[in-house]
């Protein structure tokens, strides 16, 4: 008799056989799913659709509108666009994947590239899907990886599996192709049906698929050529120092060379944000108020501060406003669509009094301003302001760059920065850093270290944190006059001394096991680097503690 278990989906039970995989009942629930089923989870752990149930469990379905489905379509995505180059032009025609674009990945190529070629080669793409051609996963000795991978001329991968401590690593075959993802991956091809190529110049396209905040269709591509340009310059610069990776990273911490690198990238950032200052000051006789925002954790207080003081050694005097002193009062803000209070939304502000109260200043008048008390809920009254000759008034906030608010004052009077941590190092030619994590491992530390939060509770919050983002800061970037980039090209090895402690205290029956345990597979292939020889200024200060900033 063949022996029976049950298994929970949506609430009911299902009687199945005994080690039955999970590519075999599938089909009956993706009826239920506008994209197709690419991973499950099963008692609230994720596993590929090759995997086989053995006793009673509980299994989710996920599509990519899910962001661990959304991770799994995109990095086979990339897989299949490397099989379809190779076949279309050769082993010697190389991709790297560089950076998020307009909700895509930029991808760069060795070879010239034509919008005739990439027209072929997302033919071959939408071919492969239909083949339906099966993705295996194998395990394999890790010393032979390493020799696979320098074999084919991938030293990068190479170098991937000389820091990687593990004694087997997991390999994907598409073809006779084997890769190695920081991912797991769907069974087949026919599940990666939902993409776009977007021509770019002769070296490089966008790989456009649908987001799990705009998971209704492939969003039409818009270029963004303050944010490629910023990115475009930070990669010529890692290039220049030889920093482009991971394996490059983890060679300068292993030769005690890092306090170096940490220097080299401080000085790159100080000039840098020297020339906004400077560029701020040659403009004064008509720019009177700096906004400054952008998402969560991209070191916007150390940013601000540092170029107040950078704007007073040039003679100018910055006066600092608070848009959070310009909320209504609680009992008038705006709910969501649970009934909770949305303090996010633009509505939750006075616009009204802080337009005024911004035109006063600048016409020279002496205003008094709000101050809200958050305990109560309520605005009260605040400092009075006077601008001299020299005031220059510098606001941050989510909306800062919003073209909703001063609107009473024209835009040359404005300077508008927006700042994020743009990660330019990649783990290799096919896994990029995500900058989204990046801010993560940001806020895990701070939410720790100055607020005692749980990892748990910070990890819950995050995709809410993003979908704000996503709704008041990300749609307004191009407003910029000047984008900084606030990623540390050394960060993640020091940010990896500071949050894998926290990130294992996550306990396996919690809802973000599963995250947490994705974030500390990523930093094992980081090397971990001290901290001392940071200086007190750097962004970096503002999250594992010691800025110069935190201390005033």
């Amino acid at each position: 008799m063949i022996e029976q278990i049950k298994v929970t989906i949506n609430g009911k039970k299902y009687d199945y056989s005994k080690d039955i995989t999970l590519q075999e009942i599938y089909m009956e629930h993706q009826v239920e799913f506008k994209y197709p089923i690419i991973i499950a989870k099963v008692n609230g752990r994720l596993k590929e659709l090759s995997s086989t149930l053995s006793e009673d469990c509980e299994v989710q379905f996920l599509d990519l509108t899910s962001s661990e489905g959304n991770r799994v379509h995109v990095n086979g995505l990339v897989f299949m666009l490397i099989y379809c180059i190779n076949k279309l032009y050769g082993n010697g025609a190389k991709i790297e994947v560089q950076h998020s674009l307009d909700k895509g990945l930029f991808i760069k190529t060795s070879f010239k590239l034509t919008e005739v070629k990439l027209d072929n080669i997302e033919t071959l793409m939408e071919e492969v899907i239909k083949k339906d051609m099966p993705i295996t996963k194998l395990t394999i000795d890790r010393i032979e990886a390493m020799n696979y991978f320098n074999e084919i001329g991938d030293a990068t991968k190479a170098g991937v599996m000389k820091y990687n401590t593990d004694n087997y690593i997991t390999l994907y075959r598409l073809g006779n192709m084997y890769d190695y993802f920081y991912s797991l991956m769907a069974p087949s091809t026919g599940k990666l049906k939902d993409f776009a190529l977007t021509y770019i110049n002769d070296h490089g396209f966008v790989l456009r698929f649908p987001t799990v905040y705009i998971n209704d269709k492939i969003k039409k591509y818009q270029h963004h050529p303050n944010m490629f340009k910023v990115f475009e310059e930070y990669r010529g610069w890692a290039d220049l120092i030889g920093v482009r990776n991971s394996v490059d990273l983890n060679r300068i911490v292993s030769t005690g060379k890092i306090s170096d690198l940490i220097k080299m990238d401080e000085t790159i950032q100080a000039h840098r944000l020297l020339t906004i200052a400077k560029d701020i000051y040659d403009n004064r006789k008509r720019v009177k108020i700096v906004l400054l925002a952008g998402p969560s954790s991209s070191g916007k207080t150390t940013t601000s501060r540092k170029l107040c003081l950078y704007l007073n050694i040039l003679g100018l005097h910055p006066v600092t406003v608070e848009m959070d002193d310009y909320f209504v009062d609680k009992e008038k803000t705006p709910k969501d669509e649970n009934g909770n209070y949305d303090f996010e939304c633009l509505e939750a502000l006075d616009l009204k009094t802080f337009d005024k109260n911004m035109q006063e200043l600048i016409d020279g008048k002496k205003v008094t301003l709000p101050k809200y008390n958050f305990a109560l809920g309520k605005s009260e009254r605040g400092k009075t302001l006077q601008l001299d000759e020299n005031d220059i008034i510098i606001i941050e906030g989510i909306h800062s760059l919003d073209t909703n608010i001063l609107t009473s004052i024209s835009r040359e009077k404005k300077y508008k920065i927006y700042i994020s941590p743009l990660t330019e190092l990649n783990m290799d030619n096919h896994n990029r850093i995500s900058t989204t994590d990046n801010r993560l491992l940001r806020r895990i530390i701070r939410d720790n270290r100055t607020r005692n939060y749980k990892v748990d509770d910070t990890i819950a919050q995050w995709p809410s944190v993003r979908a704000g983002e996503e709704k008041y800061i990300f749609p307004y970037q191009d407003e910029s006059d000047a984008t900084i980039n606030s990623a540390a090209i050394y960060e993640i090895g020091v940010l990896k001394t500071y949050v894998e402690p926290l990130l294992y205290s996550v306990e396996p029956d919690s809802p973000q096991y599963e995250e947490s345990k994705r974030l500390i597979n990523f930093l094992r292939l980081f090397l971990p680097i001290p901290s001392e020889s940071i200086p007190e200024d750097a962004v970096i200060r503002e999250f594992i503690g010691g800025s110069y900033f935190n201390a005033k």
